[in-house]
Protein backbone atom coordinates (compact mmCIF):
# COMPACT_ATOMS: atom_id res chain seq x y z
CA UNK A 1 0.00 0.00 0.00
CA UNK A 2 1.80 3.07 -1.08
CA UNK A 3 1.65 6.44 1.19
CA UNK A 4 -0.90 7.59 -0.20
CA UNK A 5 -3.64 5.36 -0.33
CA UNK A 6 -2.47 4.39 2.96
CA UNK A 7 -3.40 8.33 4.47
CA UNK A 8 -6.77 7.43 2.17
CA UNK A 9 -7.89 4.52 3.96
CA UNK A 10 -7.03 5.60 7.64
CA UNK A 11 -8.88 9.43 6.54
CA UNK A 12 -11.95 7.27 5.37
CA UNK A 13 -11.39 5.33 8.65
CA UNK A 14 -11.89 8.81 10.94
CA UNK A 15 -14.65 9.83 8.61
CA UNK A 16 -16.66 6.84 8.99
CA UNK A 17 -16.08 6.91 12.92
CA UNK A 18 -16.88 10.04 13.63
CA UNK A 19 -19.73 10.48 11.26
CA UNK A 20 -21.36 7.54 12.70
CA UNK A 21 -21.63 5.87 9.03
CA UNK A 22 -20.98 2.12 7.29
CA UNK A 23 -17.19 3.02 5.56
CA UNK A 24 -18.77 1.99 2.60
CA UNK A 25 -20.52 5.10 2.35
CA UNK A 26 -17.44 7.05 2.76
CA UNK A 27 -16.78 6.86 -1.08
CA UNK A 28 -14.24 10.23 -2.75
CA UNK A 29 -17.12 11.99 -4.17
CA UNK A 30 -19.65 11.49 -1.00
CA UNK A 31 -20.45 14.62 -0.18
CA UNK A 32 -20.51 15.13 3.33
CA UNK A 33 -23.70 16.98 3.99
CA UNK A 34 -25.88 15.39 1.23
CA UNK A 35 -24.61 11.74 1.22
CA UNK A 36 -23.42 11.23 4.91
CA UNK A 37 -25.58 13.36 6.37
CA UNK A 38 -23.09 15.53 8.53
CA UNK A 39 -24.16 18.36 11.10
CA UNK A 40 -22.40 21.68 11.36
CA UNK A 41 -21.32 20.85 15.17
CA UNK A 42 -19.36 17.97 13.49
CA UNK A 43 -17.41 19.85 11.10
CA UNK A 44 -15.07 20.72 14.61
CA UNK A 45 -15.10 16.78 15.62
CA UNK A 46 -13.82 15.68 12.14
CA UNK A 47 -11.10 18.13 11.46
CA UNK A 48 -9.79 17.28 15.63
CA UNK A 49 -10.17 13.66 15.03
CA UNK A 50 -7.86 14.20 11.69
CA UNK A 51 -5.25 16.22 13.30
CA UNK A 52 -5.26 13.79 16.24
CA UNK A 53 -4.75 10.72 13.73
CA UNK A 54 -1.77 12.39 11.80
CA UNK A 55 -0.51 14.28 14.43
CA UNK A 56 -1.47 17.57 12.10
CA UNK A 57 -2.83 20.69 12.40
CA UNK A 58 -5.51 21.43 9.52
CA UNK A 59 -6.31 25.07 7.74
CA UNK A 60 -9.88 25.17 9.37
CA UNK A 61 -10.55 27.93 6.69
CA UNK A 62 -9.14 25.88 4.30
CA UNK A 63 -10.81 22.85 5.45
CA UNK A 64 -14.62 24.88 5.08
CA UNK A 65 -14.45 24.69 1.41
CA UNK A 66 -13.97 20.60 2.02
CA UNK A 67 -17.32 18.98 1.05
CA UNK A 68 -16.73 16.22 -0.61
CA UNK A 69 -14.19 13.10 1.10
CA UNK A 70 -11.93 13.61 -1.56
CA UNK A 71 -11.19 17.45 -0.56
CA UNK A 72 -10.94 16.75 2.93
CA UNK A 73 -8.52 13.49 1.83
CA UNK A 74 -6.53 15.98 -0.60
CA UNK A 75 -5.54 18.20 2.38
CA UNK A 76 -4.49 15.99 4.46
CA UNK A 77 -2.33 14.89 2.16
CA UNK A 78 -0.80 17.75 1.58
CA UNK A 79 -0.75 18.81 5.22
CA UNK A 80 0.68 15.76 6.03
CA UNK A 81 3.45 16.32 2.81
CA UNK A 82 4.44 19.69 3.89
Amino acid sequence: MTEASNVAARCRGVIARTLKVPIDRVADQAHFVRDLGMESVQVVELIAALEDEFDIEIDAGRASGNDTVAKAIAQVEETVRS
